[in-house]
């Protein structure tokens, strides 16, 4: 039988009872049609599964009991934060959706010199409420029982402003950069990887990186897509210094 995994954000303890949320209750009603007696796995990002049973479906209304929680135990050992200029549309839920199931355990949006997507407070807010919805259902796919953290949006300097000096290896992926992955060496602080959206780094954001410590990052001889750039860099990352 299919492992079904919900996500809750809500205080999870063996023996507790309690009704699912609206959406997910839909889902596991209408659209899965469990039964009483099913079971599921419910976590809510503190690193445990929580084994538990349906009570009772309604037409809106799903009671579970949780059983049993068990740590999980799949967080890669690399800790890599992206920071990701914003992309447009549906290539930002790419990113975030497969950045997750790679492992990330952060991504900063940046406001970067060619970003061709504008945000006001209010809509900023909103696309980082819907980008951690689309983190936590890649979390409920890939088994993660730990939610990347989203940070705000923000511009690239008060960003590298903010930066703490904690011995995290600190790359932006360019196409002439002079570093390659198999010669990096990560400390138990891990990494940051900056990627630039659609237009790429500008001169200014590349010369604010550089004064912020940032070393260029080159994959290989082609110059990828925002979307595809910062997940082949992950993915490789992960497999030559992470749990690939």
């Amino acid at each position: 039988m299919r492992n079904i995994r919900i996500h809750l954000d809500h205080p999870l303890a063996a023996g507790s009872e309690l009704e699912l949320p609206a959406q997910a209750a839909e889902h596991v009603a209408r659209v899965l049609r469990m039964n009483p007696g099913d079971p599921l796995t419910l976590f809510n990002g503190d690193g445990c599964d929580y084994q538990a049973v349906i009570l009772a479906v309604g037409k809106r209304d799903v009671a579970v009991r949780v059983e049993r929680g068990e740590a999980v135990a799949n967080e890669s050992p690399l800790r890599l934060t992206l920071a990701q200029g914003v992309a447009r549309g549906e290539k930002m839920d790419l990113i975030v959706q497969k950045a997750t199931e790679l492992g990330v355990a952060r991504i900063v949006p940046l406001l970067t010199e060619r970003a061709e997507v504008k945000l006001d407070a209010a809509r900023a807010d909103k696309r980082v409420a819907h980008w951690r919805a689309v983190a936590a259902s890649a979390c409920e796919q890939s088994g993660r029982a730990r939610l990347p953290r989203i940070e705000p949006v923000q511009p690239l300097r008060a960003w590298l402003d903010s930066l703490a000096t904690d011995g995290a290896q600190r790359l932006a992926l360019l196409p002439d950069g002079g570093l390659r992955p198999n010669a990096l060496r990560f400390a138990e602080a891990g990494g940051l990887l900056v990627v630039g959206p659609e237009g790429g780094l500008g001169e200014r954001d590349v010369a604010a990186l550089q004064a912020a410590g940032f070393a260029g990052l080159r994959l290989g001889p082609r110059i990828l897509r925002t979307e595809t750039a910062g997940l082949a860099a992950l993915a490789v990352l992960q497999a030559l210094h992470g749990d690939f």
